[in-house]
Parts: C-alpha cells; sequence; structure tokens
C-alpha cells in the first residue's frame, strides 16, 4: 500500500542515508588491477561479500588446475571452460587483473603462454569485484563491462539472465535459447538431440527472449510479449527450503540438470534432468559405441569383436574398426545387432530415409560402397535409416523392437576367441552340450504349453485371442513408449504377484515390477478395453506425450492379444489416501501441514497442466486421494489421467460413476444430472480433496465446514492434531478451505480454472469471499438412476467418519 505523502516527506532523507549506507555494505569488495591469484596458492581467493562465492584455482587430480567461482567448493564458472582446452593450466598459473583492465589466465609467468582472457584490455576497466550473487564483473567506474553472467561456461545461477546470444557448453556439447522460446540440447553444435518448446496455446511472437532460474526452482522464460513468465520446468523440490541454492548445469555426458545444494555443504543433489534415458543422449558413447545399461547405470560398450575401444581407459570415447572397411578384400558383412538402433536426430539428410524391409535394407547397404550402418525402427511404417561414413551413436535395450546392421569385415567375432579343445575331450563335450539343449528345449515346450493352456482358461474375451500384432508403436520423438510383450511383463511382475492396488472403475489392478534395464515399475492391467489396437495405441501416445513434474510418467504399454496393460513408474510414497485415512499403525506417517500444502499444490499444477497446457485438454475425470501418488519425499503426482479416453464413450459416464462407487463425494453435480463433461468436473473433484487434504477426513461434509468457516472456526475444520500441535500455518489453511469452496461450488460457470486454483494457492493473486457451495443439495436432488443404472449415494455416516493419524512427513 502506498504511504501517505506526508510520512514519505517526513522519512525520505534519512531513509535515502539508511539505504547508501545498506547498499555500500552489500557491494562487493572491490579487487584492484595488479591482482593475481596463483594455482600454487590455493588458499588465496577472491570471495564475495557474504562469503557465498569464491574465486580461486581448483584441482581435481593435482594435474589439472582450474580458476573457477565456486559455490560451497562445487564449481559455477570456470575461466576458459568453453575453449577447446576446456580452461586447464598447470602449477604455475596464475589468474592476473592487469594494470590494462584485461583479465587473462597464463602458465607462468610468459605472456605467450596465455590459457584464457577476457579481452577488455583498452576499455576503462578500473576495480573488479565478486557479487553475492556470484557473478564476478570487471567495471569502468559504475558500468559493467564484461562479467561471467554475461559470459557463461557450463552453468546458469539464479537471477542470471541468459539470452539467446548466449551458449552454455561442456565439451561437444551445447545447450542454447532460441529466438522463439524454445531450449534445445545440441551435440557438435549439428545434432538436436533435445528440444523443450512452449505449449500449443501459446502464440505470441517473441521480441527478446531470456531464461531465469528462479531461486526456488522454476526455470522461466521471460519476454516483453509475454503478460508474465513462462515457467519452462520445475525442480522436485520446487519453493522448498530457505537455505537452498539452485543452479542450471550441462555436463559432460550431454545432459542438463538442475541441482540443489543446501547452505553449508560441498554436496548437491539432481531435482530435474532433461533427458530421462541418458542413452538417448546423442555420442555419450562416442562414434561406433554402443549405449546400454548395467542395473540402472549407462554402460559404454563396442558392436563386436571387431572393433577395438579408442581408449581402454576410457569408454565413452568410442571404438574402432580393427580392420577398415576399404581394406577389407572381397569379404564385408553386415553385424547383426538385435534391439538396437542408431540414433537419429534432426537435422535428418532426406536421402538417409528408406521405406524398405529389413532384409532389403540389409542386402543395399551392403551393396552400397556410401553405407555403413541401418536400423530398422521395426515400427509398421517401413523406415529403415541408413548411416554414411560420419558419427555413428547406438543405444541397446532389450526393449526396443529395432534391429541394427553394422558393415564390418568378416568373420564376425561375437566373444573373445578360445583355444581349440584336445580330440579327448570334444566327445564328452558334445554329450554335455546335447542334454543340455535336449532338457533345456523340453521344458522350454512345456512352459509355453502351461502358459498358453492358462491364457486360454483366463481368456474372457474370444474375440481378442490371437489378435495379430500387425501394427507396432509409432516412436513419439524421444519420449516414445515402450512396447512390453504379455510375457515380459509377466516375468517383471512375477507372475504378477505383489498388488499395489485394486484400481478402480473396474480398469483393473497394478502390481510392481522390474523390467530388464532394473527399473522398479508400476504394471496396471486394463480390463473391459473394447478399442481395437491400432486406437489403443494412439491413445497410449497421447498420455505419454504428457510430461509434468506432477504427473505419472507412461514407460510403456503393452498390447498382446486381448491383454491390455500400461507401465508406469514407480512411486515409493503410496497414494495419499493411505496416509490422510489409514491408521497411524498401518501408514506410519502424519502429514505435516507443509507436506500437506505442498502436495495441494503439486497435485494444482498436475491437473493444470492436463487441463491448460497440453496439446489437447485431458479431462481426468477420476480424481480422488487413490489417484494422486507420492513419491520418496512427498512430491505429489498425478496418476490415471488419460484413462478416460481408453473406455468406451457409450459406458464412459456409468463407469465413472461406478468407480466412485463408496467415494460418489468426488462427482461433480453435471455427472448424475447427464450434462456435458468438462474441465470444471476435475476442478469440482480437486475441492473435495483440497478439503480432505485439510481436515484429514474422508468426504468431508462441507455444508457443516462453510457454516463453521463463516462463523470463524476455521480451526474446527482444519486437522485437529496439527492444530494442537501449532504446526499449521493458519493463513495458508485459510486460503486453501476458501480455495476448496469456490472449487466445489454447484454450477461450473461459478468453480475457477486450474491455472487460477494454483494463483490463488500460492497467494498470487487475492481471494474473495466464496458463496455457500450447493453442491450437496443439488446432488440429493439428483435421482439415482442413470442410464438405467443404479448408483449408490454417499452415506451421511461417511460424511464425518473418523479416522487415526500417522506420525509426521
Amino acid at each position: 500500500m502506498k504511504q501517505p505523502h506526508s510520512v514519505g516527506v517526513a522519512f525520505s532523507i534519512p531513509f535515502s542515508l539508511f539505504f547508501f549506507i545498506i547498499t555500500l555494505a552489500a557491494a562487493a569488495a572491490d579487487i584492484s588491477p595488479g591482482s593475481t591469484l596463483k594455482a600454487s596458492n590455493p588458499n588465496h581467493t577472491w570471495t564475495s561479500p557474504n562469503t557465498t562465492f569464491s574465486l580461486s584455482f581448483i584441482s581435481d587430480d593435482g594435474a589439472a588446475f582450474f580458476a573457477a567461482i565456486t559455490y560451497n567448493g562445487i564449481p559455477v564458472w570456470i575461466a576458459g571452460a568453453s575453449d577447446p582446452g576446456g580452461g586447464a593450466s598447470d602449477s604455475s598459473a596464475s589468474l592476473q587483473f592487469l594494470s590494462d583492465g584485461n583479465l587473462r589466465l597464463v602458465n607462468g609467468s610468459s605472456s605467450s603462454a596465455v590459457v584464457w582472457q577476457s579481452n577488455t584490455a583498452g576499455h576503462g576497466v578500473s576495480s573488479a569485484a565478486l557479487h553475492d550473487s556470484g557473478n564476478f564483473v570487471l567495471r569502468n567506474a559504475t558500468v559493467s563491462v564484461w562479467s561471467t553472467f554475461d559470459n557463461p561456461t557450463d552453468t546458469i545461477l539464479p537471477s542470471q539472465n541468459f539470452t539467446v546470444n548466449e551458449v552454455l557448453r561442456s565439451g561437444l556439447y551445447s545447450f542454447s535459447l532460441l529466438s522463439f522460446g524454445n531450449l534445445t540440447l545440441k551435440w557438435n553444435n549439428a545434432i538436436l538431440y533435445w528440444n523443450l518448446g512452449l505449449n500449443s496455446s501459446f502464440h505470441s511472437n517473441l521480441t527478446s527472449p531470456n531464461l531465469v532460474l528462479q531461486s526456488i526452482g522454476a526455470l522461466s522464460l521471460h519476454d516483453q510479449s509475454l503478460s508474465s513468465p513462462v515457467a519452462m520446468v520445475y525442480s522436485s523440490d520446487y519453493a522448498e527450503g530457505s537455505d537452498i541454492i539452485r543452479f542450471l548445469k550441462l555436463e559432460n555426458d550431454g545432459n542438463l540438470r538442475i541441482y540443489s545444494s543446501v547452505k553449508g555443504t560441498r554436496t548437491s543433489i539432481v531435482r530435474w534432468v532433461a533427458v530421462k534415458d541418458q542413452c538417448q543422449v546423442f555420442g555419450y558413447c562416442g562414434n561406433m559405441g554402443i549405449c546400454s545399461y548395467n542395473d540402472s547405470k549407462p554402460i559404454c560398450i563396442c558392436p563386436s569383436m571387431n572393433f577395438d575401444p579408442i581408449d581402454p581407459k576410457d569408454s565413452r570415447k568410442g571404438c574402432k574398426r580393427k580392420m577398415n572397411i576399404e581394406d577389407c578384400p572381397k569379404n564385408v558383412t553386415m553385424l547383426q545387432l538385435n534391439h538396437t538402433e542408431f540414433l537419429t536426430y534432426p537435422p535428418d539428410i532426406p536421402s538417409q530415409i528408406f521405406f524398405m524391409s529389413t532384409s532389403t535394407s540389409r542386402l543395399n547397404c551392403i551393396t552400397s560402397s556410401p553405407c555403413i550402418a541401418a536400423t530398422s525402427l521395426s515400427d509398421g511404417t517401413g523406415r529403415i535409416y541408413m548411416k554414411f561414413p560420419g558419427f555413428v551413436s547406438g543405444y541397446r535395450s532389450p526393449t526396443l523392437p529395432s534391429t541394427s546392421f553394422l558393415k564390418v569385415c568378416g568373420p564376425i567375432i561375437l566373444s573373445p576367441s578360445v583355444s581349440s579343445p584336445r580330440r579327448s575331450d570334444w566327445r564328452l563335450h558334445a554329450r554335455i552340450v546335447l542334454v543340455v539343449v535336449i532338457g533345456t528345449a523340453v521344458g522350454f515346450i512345456l512352459l509355453e504349453a502351461g502358459l498358453w493352456l492358462w491364457c486360454r482358461r483366463r481368456s474372457s474375451s474370444p474375440k481378442f485371442g490371437g489378435f495379430p500384432d500387425q501394427y507396432a508403436f509409432v516412436e513419439y520423438e524421444s519420449s516414445a513408449p515402450v512396447q512390453f510383450s504379455y510375457k515380459e511383463l509377466q516375468c517383471a511382475t512375477k507372475g504378477f504377484k505383489e498388488k499395489l492396488g485394486k484400481g478402480g472403475g473396474g480398469l483393473g489392478a497394478v502390481y510392481k515390477g522390474v523390467i530388464a534395464n532394473g527399473t522398479v515399475v508400476a504394471v496396471k492391467l486394463l480390463e473391459g478395453i473394447e478399442q481395437g489396437e491400432r486406437q489403443f495405441k494412439m491413445e497410449v501416445a497421447t498420455i505419454s506425450s504428457t510430461h509434468h513434474l506432477n504427473l505419472v510418467r507412461l514407460i510403456g504399454f503393452c498390447s498382446t492379444g486381448r491383454h491390455r496393460l500400461l507401465v508406469y513408474e514407480f512411486m515409493k510414497g503410496r497414494s495419499l489416501d493411505m496416509f490422510l485415512f489409514s491408521s497411524e499403525e498401518k501408514s506410519g506417517k502424519l502429514l505435516s501441514w507443509d507436506c500437506r500444502f505442498n502436495i495441494a499444490r503439486g497435485t494444482a499444477r498436475g491437473i493444470k497442466y492436463l487441463h491448460e497446457e497440453c496439446r489437447d485438454c485431458i479431462v481426468h475425470c477420476d480424481i480422488k486421494p487413490e489417484n494422486i501418488l507420492l513419491d520418496e519425499n512427498f512430491n505429489a503426482k498425478v496418476s490415471d489421467f488419460g484413462l478416460a479416453r481408453l473406455i468406451n464413450p457409450r459406458n464412459h459416464r456409468y463407469r465413472t460413476l461406478t468407480s466412485f462407487r463408496g467415494n460418489i463425494g468426488y462427482l461433480a453435480p453435471e455427472w448424475a444430472a447427464n450434462l456435458p463433461i468438462t474441465s470444471k468436473a476435475d476442478v469440482y473433484s480437486y475441492g473435495i480433496v483440497l478439503l480432505e487434504i485439510v481436515s484429514g477426513r474422508r468426504n468431508f461434509e462441507f455444508s457443516w465446514a462453510y457454516e463453521e468457516f463463516e462463523r470463524g472456526n476455521v480451526m474446527e475444520i482444519a486437522d485437529a492434531r496439527l492444530v494442537d500441535d501449532h504446526k499449521a500455518d493458519m493463513e495458508q489453511v485459510m486460503r486453501a478451505i476458501q480455495v476448496s469452496f469456490w472449487c466445489i461450488q454447484g454450477e461450473p460457470s461459478k468453480r475457477p480454472t486450474m491455472g487460477r486454483v494454483v494463483q490463488m494457492l500460492e497467494g498470487i493473486v487475492e481471494i474473495e469471499k466464496p458463496p455457500a457451495p450447493k453442491a450437496v443439495e443439488e446432488m440429493s436432488a439428483i435421482g439415482t438412476i442413470v442410464n438405467g443404472r443404479n448408483v449408490e449415494r454417499a452415506s451421511s455416516s461417511l460424511l464425518r467418519s473418523e479416522h487415526k493419524w500417522s506420525s509426521d512427513c
């Protein structure tokens, strides 16, 4: 609020003097020309006023030294890091701030051994300073001539503006912001392997975009044409903690990550990563190298024994042929690599893409001298990628349907050669091998027969039996879901042994599993899906292309015969209802208010993304605590979104209603009234969940709650144990209650959008007093017959059900 004029006059001079004193105190201490830092004295540093950042020499192995700005010992800027030598110097190096205003890094004292320099000589630079923000500035009086923020290397710090003219570099990899707002990762300034753009609802032309990492963990795009900054990504610890610094870093493995580091520690934790599958980073394993996984870690191998690693000590440097193709006298052959693809990213050369059979592509490549490799995507399109001399980056996974071929000099050597056995041992070895082979074959036949009989007995829909697998899934860029066979998921779940949940709406149970690369997953069985395979895979494509911090990620699917399954990331924290409504002995956790409020915000952000930021609006239709999953850090992720698309439209409304049997209180009135269902139905369900998060009670009686709110008895609505222990921020509690009342308005038009809900929860906009919600009365007035079928009403005894509490989050 603007102060009265008289107050401003009375305090204008003292306040100005006070502000001047504070500014001087906060200003970075000046560094005078002629100052020098030496690698031989790493304890000599130039430090920011609050000692958060320091500029000094660091060394990781004692052989190479780097002049770096560090936070908690973590380098965030390195002199010359973007140059070919990476800024490496020797033990005689020094960082010199010369009298002519130039800052340079030299080996020894010779000017001819310059490693890096700022090139600011003759620009009137009179002083330098390291600010509390981590920005090192060379100044001409008070004007900045050069700064590390304007010349980044591989890291962006909070409050640092990253523009389209700047680039982060790490080895052959680079990160840049394009003029139309896209974020990109490139290999060798050419291959674009990651691209993140604005959502399709954005239509403005940007004028001078810049990227800012907010201190709370959001990477936001700013531009004059934008009414407000656009958050491109969020860190997993978004808005948590007050003593955390976050930074965006391009690593030498080609991946872009947001890190969090608690002040006073020397460690950092990854909170967001651009490329989820490290093997999808182009060139990660070097030329001719194949990226695969050992447990959950990426490893680099050579295609076969026809190749040698370029550097046995560093497998990421790639592989080389033992014999070049041109030196191979009429003995060229094709090495077949199953479940392998050679990565192809823009810019694609048209002549590299062909449409033919796999066998034809193999023949074409071996007879064409320029071709050195080929990949058949096996996705039903007939697309074949031919590789010509240059750089070949490979990826192998048991879940990849692709088959690749690599031209080599024969013979193909798949394993190291062994010495020939003595003739006296040969017959014994042959008999052993014969017995093992026959025994294995018989066992395999019996196992297959047993599985076939079991599947036949379980088949409840013969029309799906033996449906031909003629349509494989077309990849959606780098986020394509993996297509599993039913047998693979049977194996991953140990025969669907460990049930995680019973599922809702007849969509089937969820089981815990471990797929081939060691990733723990949740496998959801879908029952009664009547769509054809092509339509099913199209809907799966839509779901899999939806990515957000607060949405459970779809990893893959199965569409084998009558079987329809979805494979999701596994959430260690279980579902929200287990913590809100289970007994303390069962759940072991009482969610603190801070934890609950973060869950409420995270859930709102996830639903907002579905409604407002996807290519097409996705109405969830089943928002309830059971579908809000928590990770190990109690971050909320909305699950089961998009499943409404998989249900036959003619019985979708009834399925949704019956999925709430016993919990019908989450349904918006328009469901039972047979009115059109829009995103506002999700807003209503979210309002009920939000009130349950505040109160800790299932199907809370909100007509009573509103009466208490009118009387000012907010503590009666909130979870008693949180209030009694003074663990709840009552201003936030009041805000959440008001938001919930707005969400559960009977008329959809009166409910806010989820974008507005997020703003209200975060305190960005003021919340007007909500009118009394009348959804309970409206639900009671609506008949219980929908499409000729009975739907249970919510029992009034359930509306005020008691529950036992769990320990602190």
